[in-house]
């Protein structure tokens, strides 16, 4: 009896071992997975900070411009026509002061397969300066060609100026406009088209105060265009 009682002992102090073990192991584990997240989470952020650099350096070149363009920014407070719920900042591009190019990211949202994330720079006389896909997953070797690493069309862009509103050139062909469209692919340049247009027309909606923006040299700072325009 005292034998049995001894190896019921003893089991129960292996399980109770055994699970303390396991409990242990499974918060270190559930630790590493989350420090692993976390650091995941921060190197795909930085990697998007530094595609978005180039590609806002790629629309108004250094040597053409002598502010710091990541840094100069102004918050415009209703973005929702551009395709966010809440409020987003614009690039302020300057030559001596003077604002010469305004950057503004862009969602286009009836992608393909679903969310264009792009910037499109506006010159101060409301010309398109260039426009750049930064994320996006279209269908490669179709909808992919909206990327510059894969074609030059969005290239096409450069120098266009809306007429009007209303303007029914700017749009693909298929639709009547005059930007080109993919072979065996419209959804998806017609989505950057549109985004794009939406884009210039909050340029102009709020024209007046992006154009007189104060310098500055932080980002996110306190001046804002007002929801009103």
């Amino acid at each position: 009896m005292a034998s049995s009682s001894s190896q019921l002992s003893s089991i129960l102090t292996a399980i109770r071992q055994n699970s303390i073990g396991l409990a242990i192991f499974a918060i270190v584990t559930a630790g590493a997975i989350a420090l692993t997240q976390a650091a995941t989470q921060q190197r795909i952020t930085e990697n998007r900070e530094e595609a978005q650099a180039r590609a806002l350096y790629e629309i108004v070149p250094r040597s053409s411009i002598d502010n710091d363009l990541i840094r100069d920014t102004i918050r415009i407070n209703d973005a929702s026509s551009i395709g966010y719920q809440g409020p987003v900042d614009a690039y302020i591009a300057r030559w001596q002061g003077e604002v010469k190019t305004v950057i503004l990211p862009v969602i286009a949202p009836d992608g393909y397969t679903g969310n264009i994330e792009m910037i499109v720079g506006i010159n101060a006389n409301g010309s398109v300066a260039g426009l750049r896909v930064l994320a996006h997953q279209e269908t490669p070797g179709l909808g992919d060609k909206v990327d510059l690493k894969k074609s030059d069309w969005v290239l096409g862009f450069n120098g266009q100026q809306l007429q009007e509103a209303d303007d029914p050139q700017w749009a693909v062909k298929k639709d009547g406009g005059r930007f080109d469209q993919f072979t065996g692919a419209t959804i998806t340049p017609r989505a950057v088209t549109n985004a794009s247009k939406r884009a210039v027309l909050l340029f102009r909606q709020h024209k007046a105060q992006l154009l007189s923006a104060t310098p500055a040299n932080v980002k996110n700072r306190s001046e804002e265009v007002p929801s009103n325009g």
